[in-house]
């Protein structure tokens, strides 16, 4: 069968399985819509929370940029691991102890005032819909590709299915339609990450096969003899000598940039509101150490095949373009060009493929590379200086991975059913977080506090609905790459709830007036850096002109320290908090107990709350 019909068979079978999933699980109860009425096992909440955290970014995005940045990538690996296991030590259990059901709600509660928890819900509210741009546009891609679709209508088609189970099913349908998508996905990543190995080292285990040596077949594969017994990345090092590029061993970017990129990925993984909701789910404390443990193994099984993976694409990809005549080119790369996410510019006019630093076209390419056009002079924004003739769109790497490397169609259609699995899993969760902000803490919590249950269900739904039209938005007109956008998300995460919830739970001084400043200056500065160089004036996007050498993806870890400064001043030279939130913040962090309304803290942590 065909490519497009293996797509639509896994599509429709996993899609259906989604649908089936969240009626059968569907919230009738705001305890149930918000944190699955906390009944969730810490397996299949470990499950889920892999599902939820490995987004379009983790499966599409980062072992593309890996691809292309070498070892400049694993900023990304390093950081957004690293970010979970500081999440499951410092934050998850005392959260899930507090009893919250949202970020905004501990905040508020903790800094006493509602003024603090409207600034972390519109806080929450900004992060969630910047992390949620990069899932749609996910969605997009593998539309367009797999299924021939623009892709707006693929934005719009993974608007309707999130829509569907995450406005009827909340968190509890959510939460098993994760577990599903999680299987659909690691199996996607996977196989045809073993498969390539196997053939390229006869090494059954991706990271393994990364450090081995090329076999007999592998250097078939490559149409290229000498390729035989010699380290992987060895010939990928000398194919980057070849065309110009530094070794893809070695790194370019400035290390403060890369020190600052992976703090800022870190402590905004502790701080995204759609990870921490996910430890309210289970029934105990315990439990939610647990589930971080069972997420980080879950998680463990993709990243540490992403490096291999984008090795793989590197060399299948430079072997298979490079000096090769366009008349010759191979399938998979004239199917990606009718797509508009790759392009051939033939620049000196000779129909050979020239690929090597530089850029091909300025910006994205205008029109589609379905006639070979693309190389005619009409396309106006060339960029002549340079002698690149291939535009690549960076998030198409895992995706076309299993075509480069000719393996069968099923497997192809396999992981643009993973890919979708990816980024409609974290966009729903991020979607409860936005309705839970709305409903439970504006609404709810500040504007009608005598709303009933119904009522406020009924607000929750309707925020998760006009989310989800405003998450197809971002889909149909994206803000970059997909992991470039995803670190957005994450730098403003650290600069503005990661140092109000240590220092909450840490500090019992810090007040209310030194947690609003911080969180406006954190986020704040962070925003007005990354729009300016990356809107305002792009062109100025370069490591001379960056402040102190600091990248936007990176600004976030400068915008944390603004953040924990602040507040540790204005918490000094303002009144401390009020004997009963201090008390409450020991209470937190030592086994004594309290119960007050919807606040639980318990001697026991084996005890349900």
């Amino acid at each position: 069968m065909s490519i497009i019909t293996w797509t639509w068979i896994f599509v429709a079978v996993t899609f259906l399985i989604y649908i089936l999933v969240a009626i059968r699980a569907r919230s009738i109860s705001t305890g149930a819509f918000y944190a699955a009425g906390r009944t969730i096992h810490p397996v299949l909440n470990g499950m889920a929370t892999a599902a939820d955290w490995m987004s379009a970014a983790s499966f599409l995005s980062m072992a593309g940029l890996i691809s292309f940045m070498g070892r400049d990538g694993s900023m990304y690996l390093m950081g957004w691991t690293g970010g979970y296991v500081l999440l499951a030590m410092l934050l998850a259990p005392y959260l899930r102890k507090y009893g919250k059901f949202t970020v905004p709600a501990f905040i508020g509660d903790r800094y006493y005032s509602q003024s603090a928890r409207i600034i972390s819900l519109f806080c929450a509210i900004f992060i969630s819909f910047t992390y949620v741009a990069g899932q749609m546009r996910g969605v997009g891609v593998v539309f367009s590709r797999f299924l021939h679709v623009p892709i707006n209508t693929g934005v719009v088609i993974g608007m309707c299915i999130v829509f569907f189970y995450a406005v009827l099913g909340g968190m509890k349908g959510v939460t098993y339609t994760q577990v599903a998508q999680y299987c659909v996905l690691i199996v996607a990543y996977m196989v045809p990450a073993i498969y390539i190995s196997i053939m390229l080292t006869n090494n059954p285990i991706p990271a393994f096969g990364f450090g081995s040596t090329i076999s007999s077949g592998g250097a078939q594969i490559l149409q290229d003899a000498s390729t035989q017994g010699r380290y992987l990345l060895d010939v990928l090092d000398g194919l980057h000598r070849e065309l110009g590029f530094s070794a893809y061993t070695s790194g370019v970017r400035p290390k403060i940039d890369v020190f600052f990129i992976v703090v800022a990925l870190m402590v905004g993984t502790a701080g995204l509101p759609h990870v921490i909701i996910r430890f309210f789910t289970v029934p105990r404390i315990k439990d939610a150490r647990a589930s971080a443990g069972w997420a980080l193994f879950f998680i463990i099984l993709l990243y540490t095949a992403a490096p291999a993976v984008a090795v793989f694409a590197r060399t299948n990809f430079i072997k298979t373009v490079h000096n090769v005549r366009y008349d010759h080119a191979p399938q998979w790369l004239k199917s990606w060009e009718a797509t508009g996410l790759i392009a051939w510019i033939d620049k000196n006019s000779d129909g050979v493929m020239q690929y090597g630093p530089g850029e091909a076209i300025a910006g994205k390419p205008k029109y589609s590379g379905q006639t070979g056009s693309f190389g005619e002079a009409r396309v106006s924004n060339i960029v002549t200086n340079s002698p690149n003739e291939m535009y690549i769109d960076r998030d198409i790497m895992v995706l076309a991975n299993p075509e480069i490397a000719q393996l069968p169609n099923w497997v192809i259609a396999l992981v643009a059913a993973g890919g979708l699995a990816a980024a409609l899993s974290t966009a729903a969760g991020l979607l409860l977080v936005i309705s839970a902000s709305i409903s439970h803490d504006l609404m709810k919590g500040v504007l009608m506090p005598s709303m009933s249950e119904k009522g406020e269900l009924l607000w929750a739904r309707c925020a998760a609905a006009g989310a989800v039209v405003i998450a197809g938005l971002f889909g149909i007109f994206p803000l970059g790459f997909v992991a470039q956008v995803v670190a957005f998300a994450f730098g403003l995460a650290a600069a503005s709830f990661f140092p109000a919830i240590i220092m909450g739970i840490f500090n019992k001084k810090t007040n209310v007036y030194g947690a609003m400043t911080g969180m406006v200056a954190g986020i704040g500065f962070t925003t007005i850096y990354i729009i300016y160089f990356k809107f305002i004036n792009p062109g100025a996007n370069k490591p001379d002109n960056w402040w102190f050498g600091i990248s936007p993806e990176g600004i976030g870890t400068v915008g944390m320290i603004i953040n924990f400064v602040l507040m540790y001043i204005v918490s000094k030279f303002t009144p401390e908090p009020p004997q009963e939130i201090q008390d409450l913040v020991e209470r937190l962090r030592y086994p004594v107990e309290r119960t007050t309304g919807e606040r639980k803290i318990s001697t026991d942590a084996r005890r349900p709350y």
